[in-house]
């Protein structure tokens, strides 16, 4: 007889089901995004903190959410 440590309707193996879904597809947005962001960050960083249109943090973390926005899409199409 077969014994396992886990029973099938447990809810650690739901949990551990559930982190193998959605995990790594969200991880992969958001290492893109970070890979997008530090590409653009570099080029638009005297635009951004010379504060002449937003604050330059909230500009900056916008910026981030925008890239990890795009490499969902990214991830979505291709």
């Amino acid at each position: 007889m077969i014994t396992s440590l886990l029973p099938a309707a447990s809810p650690i193996t739901e949990l551990v089901f559930g982190d193998s879904l959605f995990f790594p597809p969200l991880f992969k947005v958001v290492l893109l995004g970070f890979f997008l962001w530090l590409l653009l960050h570099p080029l638009l960083r005297d635009w951004m903190y010379s504060g002449e249109i937003w604050h330059p943090t909230l500009f900056d973390l916008s910026l981030f959410i925008l890239c990890i926005a795009a490499s969902l899409g990214l991830l979505i199409i291709g």
